[in-house]
């Protein structure tokens, strides 16, 4: 731990200080930074334990086409062969969904930039028409 920290779990004027001020303010506050100062020192322990129960819960999982699948087996070989092959099954099912959906999507943006394509062309042809009119054909002078 690094004791040069102004905020470690010990009886620090800073960290005292904060305890009575979180007790002032709202009195959870104070109670949870005197937790912090009288158990800080475990919280290490605490995490490390955590994460190695977590990582034993879920180690009989597999990373498998960007998601878990548990790799537990049923002891009976033909329903394990059938289910892993539908499981197969399904992958290739959802690779060609995402794969049809990136197409729509492609295809739907095309449609909207065309669509906008005419807009503005169609706009400019009536900017030009109106300006047109406007500078229209101007009349002859006439001297008497």
């Amino acid at each position: 731990m690094n004791t040069s920290a102004l905020l470690r779990p010990d009886w620090t004027p800073a960290t005292i200080a904060l305890m009575v001020l979180g007790f002032v303010v709202f009195w959870p506050l104070g109670l949870a930074m005197l937790a912090y100062i009288i158990f800080g020192e475990r919280l290490q322990g605490f995490k490390r334990d955590a994460n190695s129960a977590a990582d034993g819960l879920f180690a009989g999982c597999r990373r498998s086409h960007g998601r878990y699948r548990p790799q537990f087996t049923t002891g009976n070989v033909a329903f394990d062969d059938w289910r892993k092959a539908e499981l197969d099954r399904l992958d290739e099912e959802r690779r060609r969904l995402n794969e049809m959906r990136e197409e729509f999507e492609t295809y739907a943006r095309e449609l909207r930039r065309a669509k906008d394509q005419e807009e503005f062309d169609r706009f400019m042809r009536e900017r030009k028409n109106a300006k047109r009119d406007d500078n229209g054909p101007v009349a002859e002078y006439q001297t008497p």
